[in-house]
């Protein structure tokens, strides 16, 4: 993940209706608190947004997630001005887009912007390099510089081979890395990619989403994302606004949204995604309690406590061993005192931002894992029942909100 910055897009209070008379009853019965099947079936207007407000970081991929209808695209095409407001703001890096008109806007959309579509719209009878170059094009930059910029984009996505080739000759991945490419050639300080992925196979959506997560370790751009899938919008995103009905219904981080489900509506999407793949190791560790190597086995056993085990530090604040209550009652049965015969040094370790999923097989073994920082030092203790207890926390709270909803 990146690490975001300061405020770029910003959507207040946004409306939107759909109908011949967006700014009449509709909308005042949406602001009454109508919903959208109510405010259709008395007015034959739609709902497309309704009071939404989020804010995306400078540097941050913000998904947008929600099912057909929800009005995910319909926000991001106020970020652009394809669709203008009824009601609210839209302020991107300062400026209210929603007021731009005429040659404003277009240098806007061009400069300050690079679109992905679910359909990759490239040129059939213009080559690769050219197709990634005509925005560049449009803005009157010469043929030189356009295909420079052009192969440098090109070669992010691995293509840099095919920039003579035409459309036609790509498989479907290929061509949505011609789409990411051509987004990213004229440097802009913002993507907005909706339903960018939706359209290939699910192999190459995965090596998609690992190409534009690389990208953004590169380029840190402020990225701005629309799915239906919420897998991919837990893998991908900083954060998750989920929408339902032209309105928001949770914005939080992957951990957030699957942890703390703010509605039943959220459960329900959460309920089948594998936790271990979003859950970090830094929401279960508890603080370390460390044992020093001169301390005696029987006061090591009692400092031991409830915990599964504890580790043994050297002077430099890094794991060298592992006493368990079990090894340290063994050794002192038999009649040592020297903390050095109940420790073992075969235990696992991994570091704060690793996902449940990475230590399953260490938990396995029933023994703590060390959680180190990048010197190696202890920084948390990670109990495999602790692994267990939060799953079975999340799992009774996705149960919880079903039987809210189905009751």
């Amino acid at each position: 993940m990146t690490e975001a910055g300061e405020t770029i897009i910003e959507l207040k209070n946004v409306y939107k209706i759909f109908g011949p008379q967006p700014r009449g009853r509709a909308f005042e019965l949406s602001q009454a608190g109508m919903t959208k099947n109510e405010v259709q079936a008395q007015t034959g207007h739609v709902v497309g947004l309704k009071d939404v407000n989020f804010s995306v970081k400078q540097g941050e991929i913000f998904v947008v997630m929600g099912l057909s209808g929800s009005g995910k695209s319909t926000a991001i095409r106020t970020v652009n001005k394809l669709h203008e407001t009824t009601n609210g703001e839209v302020i991107v890096d300062g400026v209210d887009v929603q007021k731009l008109r005429g040659k404003p806007l277009q240098a806007y959309r061009r400069e300050k912007m690079g679109m992905v579509f679910q359909h990759f719209a490239l040129f059939p009878h213009r080559n690769i390099i050219d197709n990634v170059g005509y925005g560049l094009k449009v803005q009157g930059v010469s043929k030189s510089e356009r295909d420079k910029a052009s192969l440098e984009a090109l070669s992010m996505t691995g293509l840099n081979a095919f920039a003579q080739s035409m459309p036609s000759e790509l498989s479907g991945g290929m061509q949505q890395r011609v789409g990411l490419a051509r987004a990213l050639a004229a440097d802009p300080d913002i993507l907005l990619m909706d339903e960018a992925f939706s359209a290939l196979d699910p192999l190459i959506r995965r090596q998609m989403q690992d190409e534009m997560m690389d990208i953004q370790n590169q380029l840190k751009k402020t990225i701005l994302f629309i799915t239906h899938d919420l897998n991919e919008a837990l893998r991908i995103g900083d954060r998750v606004c989920i929408m339902k009905d032209g309105a928001i219904v949770q914005i939080g981080t992957p951990e957030e949204i699957l942890t703390q489900p703010a509605t039943g509506y959220v459960a329900e999407f959460v309920q089948d995604v594998d936790q271990g793949r979003v859950i970090l190791v830094q929401e279960i560790m508890v603080e370390p309690r460390p044992l020093t190597a001169s301390a005696s086995l029987e006061d090591a056993v009692k400092s031991i406590g409830d915990a599964t085990g504890c580790f043994v530090l050297d002077a430099q604040g890094k794991p060298t061993g592992l006493l368990t209550s079990a090894d340290g009652i063994r050794a002192a049965s038999m009649g040592s005192q020297d903390l050095a015969s109940g420790v073992r040094n075969d235990f696992a370790t991994c570091a704060s931002s690793d996902t449940l999923n990475s230590v399953y097989a260490a938990a396995g073994r029933g023994l703590p894992i060390a959680v180190v920082d990048e010197a190696g030092c202890l920084v948390g203790n990670l109990d495999p029942r602790h692994i267990m207890e939060e799953m079975g926390r999340v799992e009774n709270l996705i149960d919880g909100f079903e039987r809210e909803v189905f009751m």
